[in-house]
């Protein structure tokens, strides 16, 4: 009986341990803070010329840093040079030829138009009356009918040269005409956009960098014959920082945009990294398989956007880490 007795209260002590255990670590677990995993954000821009031709230089390599408006490289710009004197000689002429119509016949070009006019009345008054005096003679049948056909036909030519004199006077008074200048006018701005569009193909041989970030693939070399929106560089931005985390429905309303949060990495556990919620994703989605979480796969979460604070180049892009929320 003693050696029974015994082993029930052994039994007994075990079951009240495991009962005490079992309440001590739900109670931790309540009292710990909320934890995620996530990755350091990977984001990265393909740089390219968005104008072809031969790249003449590059500046920077693989793993350099590289600051907003940093000059990466630049293209032989020779052909772009001359487009852009063919452009604006082009805007010249255009300008001149408006210019032109606009401003209408000089007095000397009209002067000479009036005494073209005066010599071809003139012209027109000797073949008219030297036609009347052979209808005249050949009323008497003084002359032949060729002889009067050639001073009908002399007279006619006569009439119609001093017409086209008085017609262009009159052009000539009148200035040009309307259509005439507003078909300048548009040759103007046609020019206008090419010399345009020429400036900015020059400007555009030059690469600049768009941001704060770090050279990841320099995909090309000096002497490569390249086509618009080729790849020269991969560039990694490094500012603003962001984390990539996830959490699932059941702590989805602790993640308001906002929030503060401790983030740490192997390299430093016990140095955190601050930051705060940024954007949370307003669909589920499957927890993707790099993120390291104790939790099920299969599990739906939200995407968290958490931007780091007080970032520094220890903090690397696709680094894994732990978010840790305050205790409630």
């Amino acid at each position: 009986m003693n050696k029974k007795k015994m082993t029930f209260v052994g039994v007994l002590i075990v079951l009240i341990a495991a009962a005490a255990y079992s309440f001590w670590y739900y109670q931790q677990q309540q009292d710990a803070p909320l934890r995620l995993y996530g990755n350091v954000d990977i984001r990265t821009v393909n740089l390219s010329f968005r104008v072809g031709g031969r790249l003449a230089t590059l500046a920077v390599d693989e793993g350099d840093s590289v600051a907003p408006g940093q000059l990466l490289g630049k293209l032989d710009d020779t052909p772009y040079l001359n487009a852009l004197q063919q452009a604006q000689a082009n805007v010249t002429s255009a300008k001149a030829k408006l210019a032109l119509l606009q401003a209408g016949y000089r007095d000397e070009e009209i002067a000479q138009v009036r005494s073209e006019v005066t010599q071809r009345l003139s012209a027109f008054n000797y073949a008219e009356s030297f036609f009347q005096r052979q209808q005249a003679l050949w009323a008497k049948k003084a002359t032949s009918a060729d002889a009067l056909e050639d001073a009908r036909t002399l007279r006619n030519q006569a009439q119609a040269n001093l017409q086209a004199s008085k017609d262009k006077l009159s052009q000539y008074l009148s200035g040009n005409r309307p259509q005439e200048i507003e078909e300048a006018k548009a040759n103007l701005a046609l020019t206008e956009a090419s010399l345009a569009q020429a400036q900015l193909d020059l400007q555009d041989t030059t690469l600049l960098s768009p941001s704060v970030g770090r050279v990841m693939t320099r995909a090309v070399e000096p002497g490569t014959m390249l086509s618009p929106g080729n790849t020269v560089f991969t560039l990694s931005l490094t500012k603003p920082v962001w984390v990539r985390a996830y959490i699932n429905e059941a702590h989805l309303g602790s993640a308001q945009p906002g929030t503060e949060l401790q983030i740490f990495t192997d390299s430093r556990p016990g140095k955190p990294y601050h930051g705060k919620i940024g954007f949370v994703s307003p669909t589920a989605e499957f927890t993707p398989k790099t993120v390291e979480t104790p939790d099920l796969r299969t599990d739906l979460v939200y995407r968290l956007r958490i931007i780091v604070t007080d970032a520094d180049d220890a903090l690397r892009q696709g680094m894994p880490v732990t978010v840790n929320f305050a205790k409630p």
